[in-house]
């Protein structure tokens, strides 16, 4: 069906030649050449020339004149080959082109407040404001068409595998899932509130308890949370869910689908095949992170015991209070300036370290140029050098502080010098799984434990005594799927036994009365028959954010937030009327109100 068009403008070629098609779509652009008008025509699929010729419709030529960029017309006429010479390689329709017998505007067009027919760049706030226009151009069409055809792809894949495709509410109860929740208030019960779902946790689950087995949806996910490139108020996520499996079944699913995917619709990306299972701890140790970029070397080496028995303040005062000493080598870049140093220090900085420290690596071992070389052995240079394989010319990068905050700047630290050097393949995909997280994290300053996944995930069976004598040390049953450097997704085999979920409810602090009050439908619905169940939830919208290299998902999302989670093109958030909030029984306070 094409309403107003027989044909797009990206699918006519040189057999369609003297066949009459009526086009329809906006003006890409408009020259003027010695009395013939020409026009790239564009819509959704293409681009095709059209011509306006006084000597065959004068009344036509005339009214072409009068076009302007974005203009919205239909146009019909005869499909000719292109004069020899006039050509266009570049496009689809490039040996053709129309010329014009009838031309209505449907519409015109107000001066576009940035260029919409090529490829510039543009203020983000702008694009946003006017995020209709910015969807007109070429690259943002083929993201969202992209995402379409990757939605697709997963909605077959699945339902060719027998699983169900259900809906789950967006209106629910308020529980702890790891971010903030944005609450709703209800007019029918002043005081209350209904909370849009962080996931479809809970749901999935008691779709299992209900006996589906395998469900999914394309799930719509809220959390008020901090944002960042991969990051948005409101996301979207492929969530599925499965019975009487365990985590081989599930990661062995999405690696199939994943290779599947990416062979079929994006087949110019190198990718690894098998997909490694890695181990939380391992991938801790050699990369900082939970979430590696694999695509190049530079891993993180342990320095601690190097220093054990150091005097060196600063190494001294971080092994007193437990903390690490870890280090990179950054090839080539022992010719860093002064001032190009001080922005690495600055770096690792803003991720809560004290400092940095720089090695630069001359023509032999003991030429070596750092400002604490005084406080080193040779030994301990030697060691270091070893350890990273730091050759002539490369700089040696090295923090020391708590073992979290050493992880989180190095980690970065790695990241950015590899971004500096060009060192990952744009053109590459490297697919890991995460396995054997800890289930539990101690937050000391409160003296209490946190979930490092969700509370509804199951703990290693072997370790379940631990839950008694050493929590800190009980492994989870939790998964986490990353590629060049972004978690794409995490999931985990659940608990389904009624006593065990209350156990961990009660280690994490929850009285009897809070896991009634919070929980108590989850629990009861597994003391009726729940089977063992697991699941995973990939995000789509950072997952086509890798398949169309751009660096945020802002640029595959049709009408995202910006960084700072407002939209420019609608004014939200926004105040709302008085009445409203009358209707919701709410009164707004101003921040002197506080004091």
């Amino acid at each position: 069906m094409q309403l107003l068009k027989t044909h797009s403008c990206g699918e006519l070629n040189i057999n369609n030649v003297d066949q009459k098609v009526t086009l329809a779509g906006w003006v890409n652009r408009r020259r003027d050449h010695g009395g013939l008008i020409f026009i790239d025509l564009r819509d959704r699929e293409g681009l095709t020339q059209v011509v306006f010729d006084p000597e065959r419709a004068k009344e036509i030529h005339d009214l072409a004149g009068d076009l302007r960029s974005e203009y919205v017309i239909k146009v019909t006429g005869d499909v000719s080959k292109r004069p020899a010479g006039t050509e266009n390689a570049s496009l689809a329709t490039g040996e053709i082109e129309l010329i014009a017998s009838d031309l209505e505007i449907l519409n015109t067009s107000k001066v576009p407040p940035f260029y919409i027919n090529k490829e510039a760049d543009v203020d983000e706030y702008l694009r946003l404001q006017y995020r209709y226009l910015d969807l007109r151009r070429p690259h943002m069409q083929r993201n969202i068409i992209l995402r379409h055809k990757v939605i697709k792809f997963m909605r077959d894949f699945l339902t060719d595998r027998g699983f169900i495709e259900i809906e789950t509410p967006i209106l629910l109860k308020s529980t702890p899932e790891g971010a903030r929740d944005y609450l709703v208030p209800s007019r029918l019960y002043p005081g209350q509130f209904y909370a849009l779902p962080q996931s479809p946790q809970q749901l999935k689950q008691l779709l299992m308890v209900a006996g589906f087995e395998k469900y999914f949806q394309i799930a719509r996910c809220f959390r008020d949370e901090d944002q960042r490139a991969d990051r948005q108020p409101e996301f979207t996520q492929l969530d599925l869910e499965m019975s009487f499996v365990d985590e081989e079944d599930i990661l062995s699913l999405m690696e199939q689908m994943f290779i599947e995917l990416v062979e079929t619709l994006t087949p110019q990306f190198k990718m690894n095949k098998p997909y490694p299972r890695l181990k939380y701890e391992e991938v801790i140790r050699r990369f900082g992170t939970d979430k590696p970029d694999m695509r190049f070397g530079m891993e993180l080496s342990d320095f601690s015991d190097l220093f054990a028995d150091t005097e060196f303040g600063v190494f001294k005062s971080v092994l007193d209070d437990g903390g690490h000493i870890k280090g990179i080598c950054a090839p080539g870049c022992a010719d860093y300036t002064r001032k190009q140093q001080d922005e690495l220090i600055d770096f690792v900085r803003s991720y809560g370290a004290k400092g940095l420290i720089t090695l630069a690596m001359g023509e032999t071992a003991d030429d070596v140029k750092s400002k604490v070389l005084k406080f080193l052995t040779h030994e301990q240079i030697k060691q270091m050098t070893q350890r990273l394989n730091a050759k002539a010319g490369d700089l040696m990068l090295v923090v020391a502080d708590s073992p979290k905050v050493v992880n989180n700047a190095i980690s970065a630290l790695r990241s950015e010098m590899a971004k500096r050097l060009n060192m990952a393949d744009p053109n590459e995909l490297n697919f890991a799984f995460i396995v054997d997280f800890p289930l539990l994290d101690r937050i000391e300053e409160e003296s209490r434990w946190d979930v490092m996944h969700h509370p509804f995930t199951a703990p290693v069976e072997e370790d379940i005594p631990l839950l008694d004598t050493d929590p800190g040390k009980v492994r989870a049953r939790h998964y986490d799927f990353v590629c060049n450097g972004c978690e794409l997704s995490s999931g985990s085999i659940r608990i389904h036994q009624p006593e065990m979920q209350k156990k961990l409810f009660t280690l994490l602090g929850y009285t009897d009365d809070e896991i009634k009050e919070r929980f108590g439908h989850l629990i009861e619905a597994f003391e009726y028959g729940a089977p063992p169940h697991g699941g995973i939830a990939p995000g789509i919208d950072r997952f086509v954010m890798l398949l169309a290299g751009e660096e945020t998902i802002r640029e595959v999302i049709p009408f995202p937030k910006t960084q700072g989670a407002t939209d420019p093109m609608t004014g939200s958030p926004a105040e709302v009327p008085d009445q409203q909030l009358a209707d919701l029984r709410l009164q707004i306070k101003s921040a002197d109100d506080e004091k």
